[in-house]
C-alpha cells in the first residue's frame, strides 16, 4: 500500500471533530506524571506547528525521535531529532521544572515550555512552546514508544491540534525511521 492513504486518513480524522467541538479547551497538563517512567526513547509520529519551517516538506518526511532523561530533581535532558529541509537535525538541551506549573523551561535557549498534554506511557501528546525576540511559536508532537500508534492516540493528537488552532498545520510522518535511528540509545 502506498503513502496515498495518509492524507485521506488525516482528512477523515480532521473531519470527525469539526463544528463547535473544534474550539474545545486544550487538554490540561499532567501534574502527576512519573517522569522516570516517562523518560526514555520516543518516536515522533506527527507534528503540528505554527513555526515557519517546522513542518517538513511532503517528500522529506521521516519519523523523528526524542530521548528524555531525568538529570537531577527538576532537570530534564531532551535530545530531539527531526528531519527538516537540511536533513536530519538534532537538538540537545537541559530544561528546568517550573516550581508552580507542570512545565519544563530553558528561556536562555528559547524554550518557554515543554509540557506533556496527554499523558500516557506508550503514546503521548507533547506541547512545545518556543520564543525568541518577542515571537512565540507553538508545536505539538505525537510521541510513541513504537513507530506506529493507535487510532485513539491519533484522535487525541488531532483534538489537541484543534484546540490550539493548529489542525491545518499537521504533518503525519511516514514509517521511515532513518532520522529517528540516529539517536537510538
Amino acid at each position: 500500500m502506498g503513502l496515498g492513504w495518509r492524507p485521506a486518513l488525516l482528512a477523515l480524522l480532521l473531519g470527525l471533530g469539526g463544528g463547535p467541538r473544534a474550539q474545545e479547551q486544550l487538554p490540561q497538563e499532567s501534574h502527576n506524571l512519573n517522569w522516570l517512567k516517562f523518560s526514555g526513547f520516543w518516536y515522533v509520529l506527527a507534528v503540528a506547528s505554527d513555526a515557519q519551517g517546522m513542518l517538513p516538506h511532503r517528500g522529506q518526511r521521516k519519523l523523528g525521535a526524542c530521548i528524555l532523561q531525568v538529570q537531577e530533581v527538576g532537570q530534564l535532558k531532551v535530545l530531539l531529532a527531526l528531519h527538516r529541509s537540511q536533513g536530519c537535525q538534532t537538538h540537545s538541551l537541559i530544561l528546568r521544572k517550573d516550581r508552580k506549573k507542570p512545565v519544563f523551561r530553558n528561556t536562555l535557549r528559547g524554550v518557554e515550555g515543554f509540557r506533556v498534554m496527554v499523558p500516557d506511557y506508550s503514546a503521548s501528546v507533547v506541547y512545545l512552546r518556543l520564543g525568541r525576540a518577542g515571537r512565540t511559536t507553538r508545536t505539538l508532537l505525537l510521541f510513541s514508544r513504537q513507530p506506529t500508534c493507535s487510532f485513539l492516540s491519533i484522535r487525541k493528537f488531532i483534538n489537541a491540534c484543534e484546540a490550539l488552532g493548529l489542525a491545518s498545520r499537521v504533518a503525519v510522518l511516514p514509517k521511515d525511521a532513518s532520522c529517528a535511528h540516529t539517536i537510538l540509545p
